[in-house]
């Protein structure tokens, strides 16, 4: 719900935490003692729903989100694969923008990660503002994770969603970085200062879709006295941290059901030619599509004039669009 608060001004006031949708009361706590970095949290919210319907702009569910919390409708309320995508690109997406905010010295709590220092094996001089992204994930952690915490972890959503926030949060670790700079005379690399950074976030974003395609279907098991979430098939191997885990099917997200948060198919855009998901049969659920017939306008016959422009005629085509029925 905050990714929608864009038009509001900055979190600036404490009575601003009391006002904010959808926080449970440890999260209004950590929010009024915490204010500073409030905004950054926004970012990273934004920033999780943009890559969602990035990754997932060509499927049936196009993390389409509502103006109702859930923002996502009840299909993060369930315990689908999808929900288990958006709890980890949710969670990455605030450790993201907070560790950005750190190092782009926004922030008095925290600045570059100053540990990492001194000379490197490989021969360079660890220098610059690395990325301190131990910051940002303990920040996630916190913040994000309260929510599940307060319920007592022991349920299977809670644990559930607590292992995707972490995985979400480990595609940042395990794709970090060393960026370098050159200094020498005529750039000539007599030595080398590098840094650690953060991945794009587009990165973040691929990974997970990656995660989200061989995530494991799991259900609860107890190890002695300890609950934990195993492979529902024996026969699968054991997730890893790094791997989205979801406890129910999902629904074949085709018709509009909005009490669920599904909008459906219908006039979403296929692709005629694929056989794919992004394929009209498959979009459409077998309802069929319209084709239409769309004038574009485009540059062509470029040419260079000397000096210094670029003069191009406006060339018509038509497109074909098809839209499911």
């Amino acid at each position: 719900y905050l990714a929608k608060l864009s038009s509001v001004g900055s979190i600036s006031e404490e009575e601003t935490c009391e006002k904010l949708k959808g926080l449970i009361q440890r999260q209004v706590q950590m929010c009024k003692r915490n204010l500073e970095v409030m905004d950054s949290v926004r970012r990273g919210a934004q920033l999780a729903i943009e890559e969602c319907q990035y990754q997932f702009r060509n499927r049936r569910w196009n993390c389409s989100t509502l103006d109702t919390l859930p923002v996502f409708g009840k299909v993060v309320t369930q315990g689908t694969r999808e929900a288990a995508f958006v709890y980890a690109i949710s969670s990455a997406g605030v450790a993201f923008a907070v560790t950005r905010a750190c190092s782009s010295g926004e922030l008095d709590k925290c600045g570059c990660d100053r540990t990492v220092q001194g000379g490197s094996p490989q021969g360079f001089q660890w220098s610059g503002c690395s990325d301190n992204i131990a910051y940002g994930v303990a920040f996630s952690q916190s913040f994000v994770d309260v929510r599940e915490r307060s319920k007592g972890a022991s349920s299977n959503r809670a644990l559930m969603n607590l292992h995707n926030n972490e995985a979400g949060r480990k595609a940042i670790l395990n794709n970090m970085r060393v960026e370098c700079k050159c200094h020498g005379v005529s750039g000539s690399c007599e030595f080398k200062t590098c840094w650690k950074a953060m991945p794009p976030f587009r990165k973040v974003g691929n990974v997970l879709k990656e995660k989200f395609d061989g995530a494991t279907e799991v259900e609860q098991s107890e190890i002695g006295s300890t609950k934990v979430l195993v492979p529902k098939n024996s026969q699968f191997k054991p997730h890893t941290d790094e791997d989205l885990v979801y406890l129910d099917s999902s629904p074949d997200f085709c018709d509009h059901d909005l009490k669920n948060g599904v909008l459906g198919t219908s006039g979403r855009q296929c692709n005629k030619t694929s056989k794919a998901i992004d394929g009209c049969e498959l979009m459409c659920c077998g309802r069929g599509f319209h084709t239409d017939e769309v004038e574009v306008v485009e540059r062509c016959s470029c040419k260079f004039h000397w000096c210094c422009s670029v003069k191009c005629k406006p060339c018509h085509r038509l497109l074909e669009i098809h839209t499911c029925r």
